[in-house]
């Protein structure tokens, strides 16, 4: 049962409130302070300002006939209609306002008490204002200023910025506020209230759309929405990077002798946008020798900001990327050589800014393989390595040669020489690789390593093809076994040089003799050694005995 500690009271909003035409209005109504059962009926009645005693009934919850004969028709197709929230509260739905329908609206609870004390009605007045909000597409202007326009198909590349207006506005004679949001029709999510995407990419594609609400704040301090519409900005289509990179390479299979420059064409093609503020490119070459799987390894590369840079082992080469053209790239080796034989491919890169400064890669595209060759020099090397005298003795000069021939070759082949010592008798050494212990360059200058025995080393050349190397003051621990590995050298006009040809001798075993002297004395200080062991103990066992006998005495 309802209970109340005073009297009936019916509470309603508080007016005036202002709909607009042609949107949907919700009234509540509850009631306090009653007696009788606790579920309470409603009934609302409209007084019209041209007939303000005439009341009208609109619906009741307790009588399906309750309305008149203007809200019968809107009551059956549920365009009016009231819906109980608790037993003692209403609310009365208006799904479309008419110019007809502003007025005072009335809720009546009949009595359930057992005397008539309070008040059981509230009355609030509904004004209803003219449908005045505009909403369309705008053209973006200077200054901000939009002008209206009719929706566009719009295609961008993916990457640059895409940039739609809205104009939203109103005549409403109150005062209100207009709300703008944006909009996607696929997958209809929104996208903020400020419709500039800083780099369009595949997913933005879709229907944009524009929806503007008008709001006014009510007696209560409450905000209302009482008007939205929404406009159809543009079709935008994005034209993504990945479908449009293309890349060719010219000017077809190579072929060049040793020394001469090579030069490779890359064109960078398709529908893109120009390199600036919203899309950046960086192009590169890449080597494969013959019958190498993959890609192969970078050659050169000019980067996103035009930055050229070698790749790894093409250091100290004079090798040159650059854009000649509007997209079209050259690689230019001044001076080939018979390494750089293999199948070469150009490397397109495409890049967007993404938030902020940072670049997203958003395609990348390669071309077809391209053959380079260059003929070999037909160098052919044979090296022999011999020790000096035969046989070596500690304490003396080891003297190596090694003789080289050549044959084939262009003018002004220049050699280079490098010694190298074994040592698998070392048990700690077995497994270790041959080190070098010295050589001299195709310029002449000496390359020293670490010589095994800790001792000085000396390379010379002592004939045109006769190299020798010097192990001064032998010791036994650069024993081993001792090769040279001669090469081939040609230098081009850009002063680079390339290897041609290379050989390895035979093994030459480095064994440091003892002199005979040192065979005869190594007894003699041994015996010595021995012999005055024995007299210290001797004389020690003398001595202890000699003074147990004095402490006796």
């Amino acid at each position: 049962m309802g209970t109340g500690c005073c009297a009936r009271e019916v509470l309603v909003p508080e007016g005036p409130l202002y709909r607009v035409a042609g949107t949907a209005v919700s009234i509540p109504c509850n009631v306090t302070g009653y007696e009788g059962p606790a579920r309470q009926d409603f009934e609302w009645f409209l007084y019209r300002p041209e007939a303000p005693e005439a009341a009208l009934g609109i619906v009741s919850t307790r009588d399906t006939r309750f309305s008149y004969a203007v809200f019968g028709p809107r009551v059956a197709a549920g365009e009016v209609q009231v819906q109980r929230v608790r037993d003692d509260a209403a609310v009365l739905h208006i799904a479309r306002l008419q110019a007809q329908d502003a007025g005072v609206y009335e809720c009546y609870t009949p009595s359930t008490d057992a005397r008539y004390l309070g008040s059981y009605s509230g009355k609030v007045e509904l004004r209803v204002l003219p449908d005045v909000l505009q909403v369309s597409a705008a053209a973006l202007g200077p200054r901000g200023r939009q002008a209206p326009t009719s929706p566009s198909r719009l295609t961008v590349h993916e990457g640059q910025e895409l940039a739609l207006g809205c104009l939203a506005r109103t005549s409403t004679q109150k005062h209100t506020h207009l709300a703008v949001s944006f909009g996607r029709v696929v997958p209809g999510a929104p996208v903020g209230r400020r419709m500039v995407l800083g780099g369009t990419q595949a997913e933005d594609a879709g229907t944009y759309h524009c929806t503007a609400a008008e709001w006014i704040q009510d007696p209560d301090g409450s905000w209302a929405q009482i008007a939205e519409k929404r406009a159809v900005l543009a079709h935008v289509d994005v034209q993504t990077l990945s479908s449009q990179l293309a890349v060719a390479v010219g000017p077809g299979e190579r072929r060049i002798g040793p020394g001469e420059p090579l030069e490779l064409l890359c064109n960078v093609s398709g529908a893109l946008p120009p390199p600036g503020h919203h899309a950046t490119y960086s192009v590169g070459w890449e080597m494969a020798p013959a019958g190498a799987p993959g890609p192969g390894r970078l050659v050169a590369q000019l980067d996103t900001e035009g930055v050229g840079s070698l790749g790894s082992g093409y250091e100290g080469r004079h090798i040159a990327m650059e854009k000649v053209a509007s997209r079209t790239y050259r690689l230019r080796m001044e001076a080939a050589q018979p390494g750089d034989s293999g199948t070469y491919r150009c490397l397109a890169k495409a890049y967007v800014r993404g938030s902020g400064v940072r670049l997203r890669e958003a395609a990348s595209a390669r071309s077809r393989p391209l053959p380079v060759h260059v003929r070999e020099e037909g160098v052919v090397l044979e090296a022999v390595a011999w020790l000096a005298g035969g046989a070596v003795y500690r304490g003396e000069t080891a003297s190596l040669l090694c003789n080289i021939s050549v044959r084939g070759g262009p003018a002004g082949l220049r050699l280079a020489t490098s010694w190298w010592v074994e040592r698998p008798e070392d048990p700690e050494l077995s497994s270790a690789p041959a080190q070098l212990v010295g050589g001299m360059g195709q310029d002449g200058v000496a390359k020293l390593g670490v010589r095994p025995g800790g001792g000085p080393v000396s390379v010379e050349l002592v004939g045109p093809r006769s190299h020798r190397l010097r192990l001064h003051s032998l010791g036994p621990e650069d024993e081993g076994i001792y090769h040279c590995t001669p090469s081939a050298w040609v230098q081009h006009a850009d002063y680079s040089w390339y290897q041609v040809g290379s050989a390895r001798s035979g093994p030459v075993t480095v064994y440091p003799y003892l002199h005979a002297r040192d065979t005869l004395l190594m007894p003699l200080l041994v015996g010595a050694a021995v012999a005055l062991v024995t007299g210290a103990a001797i004389l020690s066992t003398i001595t202890c005995c000699f003074m147990k006998r004095l402490r006796k005495r």
